[in-house]
This record gives structure tokens, C-alpha cells and sequence, in this order.
């Protein structure tokens, strides 16, 4: 069963700020909505519908008082499960973790308090956001998976489930579940969202994102996010960009893509190749072809050896009781464990080096143009999917958006990924926000 189709959150938002529509009027459809559908999609670790309306009830109070309300204000925000929230479990999707109970919130569910949002439940992951495979089923086919490690995240709200969500990428956690659940996933500029409270896989690659059912909703959660945080040394004093703002104004000009094959294109269904072209034939003078340098072919090994050895480093107090954890996890540990330092230390190195290569093709465009996974969901749910079209980007620190666009013969969501430099985040959020419009209109 495909998701339900419910207002966009931005829509949501005017609506609950002019008290058109009450936060205990949301909650409610919401709650109904989830405990018609947890038992088959299976999207969340930890959800309690009495919560969910006490926190609503309070919001409601808050605004008919006419105190201040906040950006968010009335808006249910999922989380994944590897972010801390104070006197609700968040176990990592792991059973050495079972029972465990944060006495502080992260820095971005703080945030989200602030801001009015409704904190709906912890949604699964898989074992410790890496890439042994929890229960949660994809909404368009249960019989297929929802990717990973944000998989809760992503079909909760391809189900209608929640507006919005929160999920990290390491590798292709945000992008490839968006993708393969049909729905926007938005990952920042590396640094942009702090991840104090959140469980550390790899400093030099965790990245927050979103989930949202278009570009403008994803900037509007996204912006709350932001911003430096002291305990995430990764963060900088700067100005809070104006990312819903940027992303729901037109652009001065029709936006010009570069389409690029990245390594790993051989693996990609033949369908999505089809519809490539398909596409990049619509697009016109919109849209031209670009290489990558061949440096890039490297990268999908240099991330896992980053990945790699920083797991060794950070999941050392799990590999004391390896024996409890999943086939995939442990032998990623000891895959790190076997790094080298100086094959370590040389790999940090890529990162800068790569997105240097970047930079003639930045000039000549709007965003990059490539898939946002390799094909429609795999069948079965072992597998979470191939990150070969998102790890280069999460290696270079750059943004990338998924963007719902095509549909394979088996009924299943393809995506594309629109990618821009780093610190582009609200134009390419505009760039992206206007494909979405053009994709709309094009398949009217």
C-alpha cells in the first residue's frame, strides 16, 4: 500500500500557527494513522500515543494563551533511534543498548523542543546505523526493503505516518531509503547539523539529515536544525542559513544541471538508465553530460576505510561483546580493527583532494545530476541496498537532495539526486525544489 496522501508540512505549519487546525487535531489523525499501519510497515523502535498528545495538548494551550509559538509549532518530527532524547529509549537498534535511557536530549531534539515541534517516537535502525538490517518493511512493498540504516525514518513518512523525520548518513542512509521509499531526503553540507547526542559512527562522515515529502519541507525542518553547536567541534560560528526562504523563492534563471555517471553506473538497473535518458531528454539545453575526474573511482574505498577504522575506534566498547552483535557489524569492526594508521591518515586526505575535482563542474551548473541509488528497492529485507551513488558524496562533505522521480515496472520509487558545493545548501535546496515542481507538471 503506497502512503496516504497528507498536506505538506510547511502547509501543515500555516495552518496550526493561524489555529486553522489544532496540534491535538494532527496528533490524533497521526496516532490513528500509525496504529492502523505499525503492525505491517513496522517503522518505529519506541512510540507512545499518550505522549504524543500530551505534547500536543500543551502546544495548544501555548498558542491560545497567546504566548510565542515556534517555527515548528504543532509539527510531529520522528527520530531515529540513534539520537538521544532525555527519559525515552534510544537504543541504537541494538541489543547490547536494550533498555538504555538518555538523561539529556541531543542538541538537535532540543532544538526541536524549542521550536514547538512534537517529538512522535524513535524510528528503527538498523544495528548501530550500519548495515545489519532491523524489521522495517517499505510502504510501496513489503516485501521489499525500506533501505538503510535510517530505514524507520524513511517509511514512516512514505506512509503518512509523520510529516517529517530525522535519520544520519554515514554512507547512503538518508539518500538511498528516500529514495527507495519515495519520498525527499536531504542531506547537509558536512557540519551543518551538529550531532552532539548522537551515537558517533564515523566523525569524519556522520552527517544529519531529513525526511520530508518535498525540497521546501525538508528546508523548513532542516534550518531549525542548524547551526553551531560547542560539544560538535565539526560546527562553526556562522549565521544560520535561510534555507526555507532561499528554497521556496523562484530562481533568477532556469537552473542548468551536470549530469554525471558515477563509478558504479555498470550496476544500476537497466531501467534506471532508461529513465535517465528519458530524462535528461526532457531537460534539454537544461541539462549537459560532465565526467567526474578519475579519481573518484577510489572513493567508494577510501569512505569504507575511513568508515571502517573509525568504527573500530568509536564501537570499541560494543566489540568487547562482539558475540551480541549482528554478522555485518562485527565484521566491519574487525575490517577497522586491521586498518593501518598511516593508510588511515592517508585517507582523510581524499576528502579534500576529491572535492577540489569538483570545482570546474560547480562553475558550469546549478547542481549535479546523478541517481540516488542504483535501482527500486532490492526484494527481501536483509539487504538495505548498494551506497555506491552516495558515499563519494558524503566522502566530500557536499549536500545532496533525493528528489522522487521515476517509477520502476514493479511499482517501486527511483529517485534522483540533485548535489551542490559545499555550503550550497539553500541554493541547491531552490534548484531542487524547483526540479520537484518540474517533475510535477511534466507528469501531469
Amino acid at each position: 500500500m503506497a502512503a496516504e496522501t497528507i498536506p505538506e508540512a510547511h502547509v501543515l505549519r500555516d495552518r496550526l500557527a493561524s489555529g486553522a487546525l489544532r496540534a491535538s487535531e494532527l496528533a490524533d489523525a497521526l496516532i490513528a494513522r500509525i496504529e492502523a499501519r505499525e503492525p505491517e510497515i513496522g517503522a518505529f523502535a519506541w512510540f507512545d500515543a499518550d505522549f504524543v498528545r500530551q505534547q500536543a495538548k500543551a502546544l495548544d494551550a501555548q498558542r491560545q494563551a497567546g504566548r510565542p509559538i515556534g517555527a515548528l509549532h504543532g509539527l510531529p518530527v520522528a527520530l531515529k533511534d540513534i539520537i538521544d532524547t532525555a527519559k525515552i529509549p534510544t537504543e541504537n537498534g541494538c541489543l547490547l543498548d536494550k533498555g538504555r535511557v538518555p538523561i539529556e536530549d541531543a542538541a538537535i531534539v532540543a532544538r526541536l523542543r524549542s521550536a514547538g515541534a512534537i517529538i512522535m517516537g524513535k524510528t528503527v535502525t538498523t544495528e548501530l546505523a550500519y548495515m545489519q538490517a532491523g524489521h522495517t518493511r517499505n510502504p510501496h512493498n513489503p516485501a521489499h526493503t525500506p533501505g538503510g540504516s535510517s530505514s524507520g525514518s524513511a517509511a514512516a513518512v512514505a506512509d503518512g505516518m509523520v510529516p517529517l523525520a530525522i535519520g544520519t548518513q554515514t554512507g547512503g542512509s538518508v539518500i538511498r531509503p528516500a529514495s527507495f521509499c519515495g519520498v525527499t531526503g536531504y542531506k547537509p553540507s558536512f557540519g551543518a547539523i551538529p550531532r552532539t547526542g548522537v551515537l558517533m559512527q564515523s566523525p569524519t562522515l556522520d552527517t544529519v539529515g531529513v525526511f520530508a515529502a518535498s525540497p521546501l519541507d525538508a528546508a523548513l525542518l532542516a534550518e531549525v536544525l542548524m547551526g553551531h553547536d560547542a560539544g560538535d567541534s565539526a560546527t562553526a560560528p556562522a549565521p544560520v542559513p535561510h534555507l526555507f526562504e532561499v528554497a521556496r523563492s523562484a530562481p533568477p534563471v532556469k537552473p542548468v544541471l551536470a549530469f554525471v555517471r558515477p563509478p558504479g553506473w555498470d550496476k544500476a538497473h537497466p531501467e534506471l538508465h532508461a529513465a535517465f535518458e528519458e530524462l535528461f531528454a526532457a531537460l534539454g539545453d537544461q541539462v549537459f553530460e560532465a565526467p567526474l575526474p578519475n579519481a573518484f573511482d577510489a572513493a567508494a574505498e577510501v569512505r569504507a576505510r575511513i568508515n571502517f577504522a573509525e568504527m573500530a575506534r568509536y564501537y570499541h566498547r560494543y566489540a568487547k561483546n562482539r558475540e551480541a552483535l549482528g554478522e555485518r557489524t562485527r565484521a566491519a569492526i574487525e575490517e577497522g580493527e586491521g586498518i593501518l594508521a598511516r593508510d588511515y591518515i592517508a585517507a582523510l586526505d581524499w576528502a579534500d583532494v576529491l572535492y577540489a575535482g569538483l570545482g570546474e563542474i560547480f562553475e558550469r551548473c546549478d547542481a549535479i545530476l546523478c541517481p540516488a541509488a542504483t535501482g527500486p528497492a532490492p526484494e527481501g529485507l536483509d539487504f538495505t541496498g548498494d551506497a555506491i551513488f552516495n558515499g563519494l558524496w558524503t566522502l566530500t562533505g557536499t549536500p545532496a537532495v533525493t528528489v522522487p522521480a521515476f517509477t520502476a515496472s514493479n511499482g517501486l520509487p527511483m529517485g534522483v539526486q540533485l548535489v551542490g558545493p559545499r555550503g550550497g545548501d539553500a541554493r541547491l535546496l531552490r534548484t531542487a525544489n524547483w526540479f520537484h515542481a518540474w517533475l510535477s507538471e511534466a507528469s501531469a
